[in-house]
């Protein structure tokens, strides 16, 4: 037999279970009869002669076709088995009702609930009670032989019930663990819906930072060459600085493909205060007047480093966006305290012309979402005669 017939085999048996063990059972019991095998109760039975074993069958054979309702009403087939069991027990005595009972009463315990199976549980001490009683009281047997019926009797039915009870507990274990898997992928499935949201957003803020001031400033200073007298020292001027904005995005983006498919903890080049002096350069090519004073040489966490040299150069990108030409102060404290300050604060100036430049305002609200996941404090908005954007970050912060 190979494997496939053996796999189709055995699911045919399970599908036809209860079938196959009804027709067991009546083959054993029309076997027992042949084989002679009667009057296995015969101390109980109220019969005054002994009677052929074939007539074991009288009650087997009905007994055996409870075996194939036991699943649809285990509690009604309970109680027919148990009628069927008595009447053979005070006639015939034969095998098969005895069984019947067992089994069906195994499965009733199993499917049956926790009060139920109490009552049960209760059924076997009163059954194991009555059979002493009636062993001693009606069967004329000595004291001694109507214990060990009884003995006998609880023994069959508790050992019955032990089985199925450790099935049942095994069975609702096994579905707990299931749950508890179930639960487990769902929360994965979370975890990892949620760290690909958080690793877009991330990709999203670097993009954004790295590329997307580069690319503006080069529009701007285009569309400013473009809209004024031409002039060869002034268009050369904003020629190297559309060259050099795109060279920088260009650089920023190798790097970041770079750690895309290499793996790695940050997109981009870390920035430090450092690069501040070249980022206010760019902006004063770009026609700001900005002025730059840093105060403090305390220590700086490359997360606040970062944080701060963003903050500084989305605020000059939109003074060029919306203040082209203005007076722009940049000012970063670092006196070693627990806190290091940043403003940028402009004014003067007119916005760009052409309306497509004015942004979409995901630069600030990324600002406000990275500054606060560190655990600082952002604020952008206006002041007399101008913009200001502010920020307040743990010096110590790691992210």
């Amino acid at each position: 037999m190979d494997e496939h017939t053996a796999a189709r085999l055995r699911v045919w048996c399970r599908r036809h279970a209860d079938g196959l063990t009804a027709a067991a059972i009546a083959v054993f019991c029309v076997l027992a009869a042949a084989l002679g095998f009667d009057g296995v109760w015969d101390v109980f039975s109220v019969m005054s002669e002994p009677v052929s074993p074939w007539w074991t069958l009288v009650t087997a054979l009905p007994a055996t076709v409870l075996v194939l309702g036991k699943r649809r009403a285990p509690m009604l087939t309970l109680a027919a088995a148990t009628a069927l069991f008595v009447v053979d027990l005070v006639t015939v005595g034969g095998l098969g009702p005895l069984i019947v009972l067992l089994d069906v009463f195994w499965l009733a315990v199993v499917v049956a609930r926790p009060r139920v199976r109490t009552r049960l549980l209760l059924a076997i001490a009163v059954a194991t009670a009555l059979t002493f009683v009636f062993a001693l009281s009606f069967a004329d047997a000595t004291a001694a032989i109507a214990l060990l019926l009884a003995v006998q009797m609880g023994a069959m039915l508790g050992t019955d019930y032990w089985w199925a009870v450790a099935v049942s507990q095994a069975n609702e274990l096994t579905g707990l663990h299931r749950q508890r898997a179930e639960d487990a992928m769902r929360a994965a499935d979370r975890d990892r819906d949620e760290a690909v949201r958080r690793e877009r957003e991330q990709m999203a803020r670097e993009l954004h930072d790295a590329v997307a001031g580069h690319v503006m400033a080069m529009a701007i200073r285009a569309e400013a060459a473009l809209s004024t007298p031409p002039a060869e020292a002034a268009d050369r001027s904003a020629l190297r600085a559309v060259r050099d904005a795109g060279l920088a995005a260009h650089a920023e983006l190798r790097s970041m493909i770079a750690v895309l498919r290499h793996g790695g903890d940050e997109l981009v080049p870390m920035l430090r205060l450092d690069d501040l002096e070249q980022i206010v350069a760019d902006g004063r090519r770009a026609g700001l007047d900005v002025k730059l004073h840093r105060q403090g040489d305390g220590a700086v966490s490359a997360a606040a480093e970062q944080a701060i040299v963003r903050v500084v150069r989305e605020a000059l990108a939109n003074c060029v966006r919306h203040a082209a030409g203005a007076e722009v102060q940049v000012s970063v404290v670092a006196n070693g305290g627990d806190e290091v300050r940043v403003s940028v604060e402009s004014r003067g100036g007119e916005p760009v012309a052409r309306a497509h430049y004015a942004g979409n305002g995901w630069g600030l609200s990324m600002l406000t979402e990275r500054v606060s996941a560190l655990g600082g404090s952002f604020f952008a908005g206006p002041i007399d005669g101008g913009w200001s954007v502010r920020a307040e970050l743990p010096a110590e912060v790691h992210a």
